[in-house]
């Protein structure tokens, strides 16, 4: 991509109103010093001397650190958290990031704050070393009360922002933001005229509406009851199929053979991947790419172009270890150039 339309695309950013309707959680970092691991005198087992503590929102709230970090002008957060500790922590993190209003962020004592803990072993000289995950989640449906004001929050947002992302973060079904109720809303908003929506799941886009979709290859061929692995040319065949099925654009995530777009028309683009800098963290990479494509569409960007840029970011995320992380424009224009 040329200097002067990469600047073109990316200055439009800042005047973009994103909404992000989907499960946030709070990612909990325990850095731990090997050095001062002890024996407990009660059970007998080796304790883990915790250092450091440091949170972020995590889940849906990565999407949003890449818009934070791509600059875009507003972002609305529109999910859900607990009237807990974590709740807290989340609701304060969310809150000190630029450009980010809470009005539809809702707090609620029936649930419990999503939590990713994840314990870091910091050994000096190596990349740090993830323990076990300690996770919290909610196992019974979200109340209906809660359901209400989620689709409430996303039909008032429906004529304020440039676009909406919506990320269904959770397994079990109905137990987080993007409930039934949701969806049906998302699906009659976006067969709007100039409604831009994509979805993401991580369960797969199979119960979602006709809208734009970012999928990885395994998804693209569960969507359609196909093997887990196809080769190029029955993945080609089956964007087309779900593009033309919905009548939207669908992007595919391919690991490292990069990002396919696929238009209703059957107009496809492709990047393959960068090549590796260093040792990687594949943690936070589509997530990365959801924000740069959302971004890049908003700014009247091309499907070839939307790829490229989000392919770029996501080299830069799988390159920072320990955290889930984030690329900037000043950072991507770098890569680009190098």
């Amino acid at each position: 991509m040329k200097t002067r339309r990469f600047r073109e695309i990316t200055s439009r950013y800042r005047k973009l109103r994103v909404a992000v309707v989907g499960d946030f959680c709070l990612d909990r970092y325990l850095e731990i010093d090997p050095r001062l691991g002890e024996i407990s005198i009660e059970t007998g087992l080796p304790v883990h001397n915790v250092v450091r503590v440091r949170s972020q929102p995590g889940a849906a709230g990565t999407v949003l650190n890449n818009l934070v970090a791509l600059g875009a002008g507003v972002i609305y957060p529109v999910g859900f958290c607990g009237e807990d500790g974590e709740g807290f922590e989340l609701q304060s993190a969310l809150g000190r990031l630029p450009g980010v209003r809470l009005n539809h962020f809702i707090s609620c004592a029936d649930v419990r704050t999503f939590t990713y803990t994840k314990p870091l072993v910091m050994t000096p000289g190596a990349p740090p070393r993830e323990l076990n995950r300690l996770d919290m989640k909610n196992h019974r449906p979200t109340p209906n009360a809660l359901r209400k004001k989620v689709c409430a929050a996303v039909k008032s947002l429906e004529a304020k922002v440039d676009a909406m992302i919506v990320l269904d973060q959770v397994t079990a079904p109905e137990t987080g933001v993007v409930t039934r109720e949701v969806l049906s809303l998302l699906g009659k908003l976006a067969r709007r005229p100039g409604a831009l929506i994509i979805g993401d799941s991580r369960k797969g886009l199979g119960h979602f509406p006709p809208m734009i979709f970012k999928m990885n290859a395994t998804e693209l061929a569960a969507y359609l009851g196909q093997p887990a692995s196809l080769d190029p040319e029955a993945e080609r065949t089956a964007a087309q199929r779900i593009a033309v099925k919905t009548g939207h654009t669908v992007f595919v995530t391919r690991a490292e053979r990069g990002i396919m777009s696929m238009t209703p028309a059957g107009e496809m683009a492709q990047v393959t991947s960068l090549p590796l800098r260093g040792p990687i963290d594949i943690v936070g990479a589509g997530d990365s790419v959801t924000a740069n494509l959302t971004m890049a569409l908003a700014a009247k960007a091309e499907p070839q172009e939307c790829i490229e840029l989000a392919n770029v970011a996501a080299s830069i995320v799988i390159h920072q270890l320990g955290t889930t992380g984030t690329a900037s424009v000043p950072q991507i224009a770098r890569l680009l150039k190098s």
